[in-house]
């Protein structure tokens, strides 16, 4: 009865190791830049300040989100205090940190939706 009983538990646990997949594979080509939110390159003062001045910012000199797309990885982690808006301080602390790096300097165009898919 024991035997049994030890017979089918091992066959349960490895039919299921047995099943289990291989996982994701690796990507034929490497990630240009890091996903979204992770680090990148940390950025020097100078590097810094030339990107900085390259972003369009509201009158208050703060930079918001849909501006801060071809450079700020999270905006986020780079808004430290949650307010919506980047400050000087807050955009020098991201590049220390790996979340700001060096973007096109324009945002990315909007595609339209293909024909095919279905308004709702």
């Amino acid at each position: 009865m024991r035997f049994t009983v030890l017979g089918i538990l091992v066959m349960f646990l490895s039919t299921g190791y047995a099943l289990a997949g291989g996982g994701a594979p690796v990507p034929p080509i490497p990630e240009s830049s890091p996903p979204s939110g992770r680090p990148s390159a940390v950025l020097d003062d100078a590097k810094c300040e030339s990107i900085w001045n390259l972003t369009e910012r509201d009158g208050d000199a703060a930079l918001v989100a849909d501006k801060a797309a071809p450079f700020v990885t999270n905006f986020h982690l780079v808004d430290t205090d949650g307010d919506g808006k980047v400050s000087a301080d807050e955009f020098k602390k991201g590049c220390k940190n790996g979340w700001v790096e060096e973007g096109t300097g324009t945002q990315l165009p909007i595609k339209e939706a293909s024909p095919d898919v279905p308004k709702e």
